[in-house]
């Protein structure tokens, strides 16, 4: 079994920072449904702006909302652009030619489209 790459939402901006929330990153439902997340999904977030990484799990939220939530808000500001990672097992394989999904999106963190990965690791 590998560990391999299963789905990102790229380059999302956050719009909201919430220390009193006991933890999470809130994601536009319409994105989590692109990507494949499930409510309460490990996620890892890359944070463009400053370098943090840090993992949490993903909760439904409204329409362009990309929120940080408890410790994870002191690792970012309104407006980075982050990179939003879910990953699966896989037997080893499939994983040679496994491609995972991107999901893109605007300024506003509207959808634009999913794409699969252009290339599959090589044999």
């Amino acid at each position: 079994m590998r560990i391999m790459l299963k789905s990102k939402i790229h380059r999302a901006r956050v719009t909201r920072l919430n220390l009193d929330y006991e933890g999470s990153i809130t994601i536009d439902k319409k994105l989590m449904e692109e990507a494949d997340f499930l409510p309460y999904e490990q996620v890892q977030v890359l944070n463009t702006n400053n370098g943090a990484r840090f993992t949490t799990y993903a909760v439904e939220g409204e329409s362009g909302e990309i929120c940080l939530n408890g410790a994870a808000a002191r690792l970012a500001v309104k407006g980075d652009i982050i990179i939003i990672l879910s990953y699966c097992n896989i037997e080893d394989d499939e994983a040679r030619h496994f491609r995972p999904e991107v999901v893109y999106v605007d300024v506003k963190n509207a959808y634009i489209e999913t794409k699969r990965m252009v290339e599959a690791i090589p044999l």
